[in-house]
């Protein structure tokens, strides 16, 4: 249906390669190389904590799908959203004798506009649809559950 690409770029820049030496500092790059972000490793694993780990955009991936797909629902049943924050948590987690992203947890906080009432049972509705129909959770073995706030 679409095709999506990003591209990593890394250079060595230690006067050696072993394991504690090795320079973690890379960029994601997208667009064709418009838009370019510093990424590393978690600081866990020798990554410079200035910049993005994968970890952290792979939670950042999920919360936008899901917020993007929310936005979507609710412009098709004509309620108007003025804000959506998400303070999105992700697990890395050893199972099976392997790290991974285990869960993640969406914290999505959504205001209506004045004139747009929706109750905790339909918001929530929305929340389980977006979750139904965002492209990445359905693409991960992860838990991702969705915790609306207040």
């Amino acid at each position: 249906m679409s095709e999506h690409h990003a591209s990593i770029i890394w250079r060595r820049t230690s006067a050696d390669f072993t394991y504690d030496t090795y320079n973690r500092a890379h960029e994601m790059r997208y667009k064709s190389g418009a838009i370019v972000v510093p990424s590393s490793s978690a600081p866990e694993f020798r990554g410079d904590a200035e910049r993005v780990d994968p970890e952290e955009a792979f939670v950042a991936s999920l919360s936008s799908c899901h917020m993007l797909t929310f936005l979507a629902i609710c412009a098709r049943k004509r309620l108007t959203v003025e804000s959506y924050e998400d303070d999105a948590v992700g697990y890395l987690e050893k199972e099976g004798g392997k790290l991974w992203m285990t869960r993640v947890t969406l914290r999505p906080r959504v205001n209506f506009a004045a004139n747009v009432t929706v109750d905790e049972e339909t918001l929530a509705k929305i929340h389980r649809q977006s979750h139904e129909e965002c492209f990445i959770a359905s693409s991960v073995k992860t838990n991702v559950s969705v915790e609306p706030q207040s």
